[in-house]
């Protein structure tokens, strides 16, 4: 039986039309109606998580797992703020994540009645469309509750995908389940497309027609794009990306390539080699943000013209200040695009274009090269260096699948060193406070092993989400604890600032012993380089039911010097 709530029975309804099957479902007695209904519900799976923020980030690592649409259901007053920052993550990473509210009648907002606020608009700025449902009388007012939920749902799930919010206004008596089935709901058919294979676009002529293009890959939904199509592509063109962007079998070292770069002048002066050398004439931009913060600033010094390709045309972004052509692509032409390029210029160079393509995609080839066995042979001392080395090398001779998550800061730059895989991070806003959630919703839309490698900070600031007896024996933790912000410790100059290590780094003494007793979360640690190989060789073989965390306690010191002596032994060879 279902809710006797008109609106809620409309939502519910529609919500199996649009392939919603996981909702994260939070307490409370304003939306017990609601819950009730997805409950109810054969085709949906719920999943309750106490912690609205925590919820909130489990709904976005269910829908990264599935590639599908996923609701978290709040109650009413505060709890939805606490969604915001995932629905901000989800916004910056195309998820379509639907944020469903719900709140007290209209007449009662503003009249000092409990837990009530202005709910529709809250989080306009970081959601598709706000559509707020009063409760139907009349055809007319459920035909309107119809077309919003409608217009919300549609807009979550076309062309990128995004976030968007549903308030649902409910009056009291709230606990009426007394309606046998679900209405039969109109809904809104995506325009029919014939199956064929997708066809990449046609890039600008000024791209054709540039001596020196370089393409570069920001983050992209996994399997967008394949690391046998990017090896073709890196043998004709110079070609950024990094391990949030593709699965490759190497390492692209773009941070210690650019170390050496930023080592030349302007002008030739070692082995008639310049930073100008190594700039492209034309940029073709595809996916969000990339992690490395000199490639960006090094891009936009070229001051090359740059192409951006987006699955939306309404949604542009000018991330090398040099925008000068929009190509509308959606995900799946990305794949037949670029292996397009790889095809059309393979064999003997045309003509000098062509030539001069391959000449600068040589330079970036050794380069890269260079930094890659640089990063083989540097055996870095007992820190948060060595961990990610030799987890990612376990990771390599691993039988099964493994889904790699990396939490912000330290962590995920880490990632961009060694990892030989796709790579999860919550990069669309970097924030911290939600990359375990993120990894723990994951791990429930999944069969697979769920890695997540995640700093101090960033693991005590989301313990709740170990805070779920849901979870299950493929949710593996690495915790690196140095006692502080490790990200702090690698910015020229905070060290003079009497505030850098208690306000700033936010030093500490915490461990996760407790965190991991009080929820079932069996526990390892590690203060050695023994203990540490054993304890990664442990957690990704031993055989749970329970998620499992290895802590390894490490010294801000010598993880930051140990990255200093990795970036001093990169330098130009003869």
């Amino acid at each position: 039986m279902y809710s006797n709530k008109h609106n809620v029975n409309i939502l519910t309804a529609l919500l199996t039309h649009y392939g919603v099957s996981h909702a994260v479902v939070c307490p409370g007695s304003r939306n017990a109606p609601i819950v009730h209904n997805l409950n109810e519900c054969p085709s949906i799976a719920c999943h309750p998580v106490t912690d609205e923020r925590s919820a909130a980030f489990y709904a976005l690592g269910i829908a990264l797992a599935t590639k599908s649409p996923v609701v978290v259901c709040v109650t009413s007053g505060s709890a939805l703020l606490n969604a915001a920052p995932a629905v901000a993550e989800a916004f910056y990473q195309h998820v379509p994540l639907i944020v469903v509210s719900a709140d007290r009648p209209q007449q009662w907002i503003g009249q000092l009645d409990g837990q009530t606020m202005t709910q529709p608009g809250a989080l306009s700025a970081v959601v598709r469309r706000t559509v707020d449902m009063p409760e139907p009388t009349t055809d007319e007012q459920r035909w309107y509750c119809n077309r919003l939920i409608n217009e919300a749902l549609y807009l979550a799930t076309c062309k990128s995908g995004a976030p968007v919010h549903i308030n649902i206004q409910l009056s009291e008596p709230l606990f009426g389940f007394d309606t046998e089935s679900l209405p039969d709901e109109r809904y809104f058919h995506k325009p029919t497309v014939q199956p064929q294979e997708p066809v990449p676009p046609t890039l600008p002529q000024a791209f054709y027609d540039a001596c020196s293009p370089m393409i570069v890959i920001g983050q992209l939904p996994e399997g967008t794009v394949t690391g046998p199509t990017l090896s073709l592509l890196r043998r004709r063109y110079a070609l950024l990306c990094e391990p949030l962007s593709n699965p490759s079998y190497d390492p692209v070292h773009i941070e210690e390539a650019l170390t050496v770069i930023n080592m030349l002048s302007d002008e030739p002066d070692y082995k008639s080699r310049s930073r100008r050398d190594f700039m492209p004439d034309y940029i073709i931009y595809i996916g969000d943000t990339l992690v490395s913060k000199s490639a960006r600033k090094f891009l936009r010094e070229s001051a090359a013209p740059s192409c951006i390709l987006t699955p939306d045309a309404f949604d542009i972004h000018d991330p090398l200040m040099s925008l000068t052509d929009i190509v509308e692509c959606p995900y799946e032409s990305i794949e037949p695009l670029l292996r397009k390029l790889a095809d059309e210029n393979s064999g003997a160079p045309r003509d000098e274009h062509d030539i001069a393509r391959r000449l600068l995609a040589e330079k970036w080839n050794v380069l890269l090269d260079v930094c890659y066995e640089n990063a083989e042979d540097y055996e870095p001392p007992f820190s948060q260096m060595a961990v990610a080395k030799y987890l990612e090398q376990q990771l390599t001779d691993f039988d099964t699948d493994v889904c790699v998550h990396y939490a912000n800061s330290s962590a995920v730059r880490l990632a961009c060193t060694y990892a030989t895989h796709y790579v999860w991070c919550n990069r669309g806003i970097n924030g911290i406070e939600g990359s375990l959630s993120t990894a723990a919703g994951f791990s429930l839309a999944t069969d697979d092993m769920v890695v997540c490698v995640i700093g101090d900070l960033s693991f005590f600031y989301d313990q709740n989400a170990l805070w779920n007896q849901n979870l299950g024996g493929n949710l593996r933790i690495v915790l690196l604890n140095n006692g502080g912000g490790g990200i702090f410790h690698r910015l020229n100059g905070l060290s003079a600032s009497p505030a850098a290590d208690g306000l700033v780094s936010a030093s500490h003494s915490t461990t996760a012993q407790g965190i991991c007793t009080q929820n079932d979360v069996g526990y390892m640690s590690a203060r050695d380089m023994e203990s540490m190989e054993t304890g990664i060789v442990t957690l990704l073989t031993r055989q749970t039911h329970r998620p499992m965390l290895l802590e390894v306690f490490t010294n801000a010191d010598t993880d930051a010097k140990a990255l200093a002596e990795y970036f001093s032994i990169v330098r130009p060879r003869e």
